[in-house]
C-alpha cells in the first residue's frame, strides 16, 4: 500500500516474525535512508501483529491482504497491483521469497487445481465483519480464531489474546467493618 505493508508470515521458530521485522527495520531503513539521502526512522512505531488460526483464517487473511488495494480503489483487481502476492497465489508466478502455506496447498492436488480454486475465492469480497475482526485483532495484538484456539494461545503464551469488555472495571464491594475494626479506625 502507499503508507503500510501487510505481511502474512508463518514463523519457522519461536520469535521468528519479531526477529524478521527487527532485521527489516535495521537493514531496509539503512538502505532506504542511504538511497534517498535522508536520516531517521522510516516507520511510526512497532509493527502490529496477531496470531492466526491457520485452518480457519489463513486464506481469509490472504484474501483480505490481496484485496486491500482493490478496497482502496487503487486497482480494479488484485492481479493489477504490482506488489500483490496474488501473482503467486492466484496466477502461479514463482517468487523466491514466497512459500505456499499448507492451507493453500490443500486447495487442489496440482498447481492448476489450486490456482483455479484460489481464483474462485475472489468472486466475492471479504465480509465487512470479517474485515473488521482482522483489523481489530491486528491492531490490538489479539488472536484471530475460534474460542478454543484463543484459549490455547493464552495457555501457551501466558498472555491475554482476547478482547476485554470496554468500559470501567467493576469495583469489588467493601465488606462491612466489624466492631473491632471500627474502634481501631477511630
Amino acid at each position: 500500500m502507499t503508507n503500510h505493508v501487510h505481511l502474512l508470515a508463518t514463523p519457522g521458530e519461536p520469535g521468528g516474525v519479531s526477529r524478521m521485522m527487527q532485521r527489516v527495520g535495521r537493514h531496509y531503513v539503512r538502505y532506504f535512508n542511504r538511497v534517498y539521502r535522508r536520516s531517521g526512522t522510516l516507520w511510526e512505531g512497532r509493527f502490529k501483529s496477531c496470531m492466526v488460526a491457520a485452518e480457519e483464517y489463513v486464506l481469509v487473511c490472504q484474501r483480505y491482504i490481496e484485496l486491500n488495494p482493490v478496497r482502496a480503489n487503487m486497482v480494479p483487481g488484485p492481479s493489477n497491483y504490482r506488489w500483490s502476492s496474488y501473482h503467486c497465489n492466484g496466477l502461479g508466478k514463482s517468487v523466491r521469497l514466497w512459500t505456499p502455506h499448507e492451507e493453500y496447498l490443500s486447495l487442489g492436488n496440482n498447481e492448476d487445481e489450486r490456482l483455479q480454486a484460489y481464483q474462485s475465492l475472489f468472486k466475492a469480497h471479504v465480509e465487512p465483519a470479517v474485515t473488521e475482526s482482522i483489523r481489530v485483532a491486528t491492531n490490538q495484538g489479539l488472536a484471530l480464531g475460534n474460542e478454543r484456539f484463543k484459549a490455547e494461545v493464552e495457555a501457551l503464551t501466558g498472555r491475554r489474546v482476547t478482547a476485554r469488555k470496554r468500559g470501567p472495571k467493576r469495583q469489588a464491594k467493601a465488606e462491612p467493618l466489624d466492631q473491632d475494626a471500627k474502634q481501631f479506625l477511630l
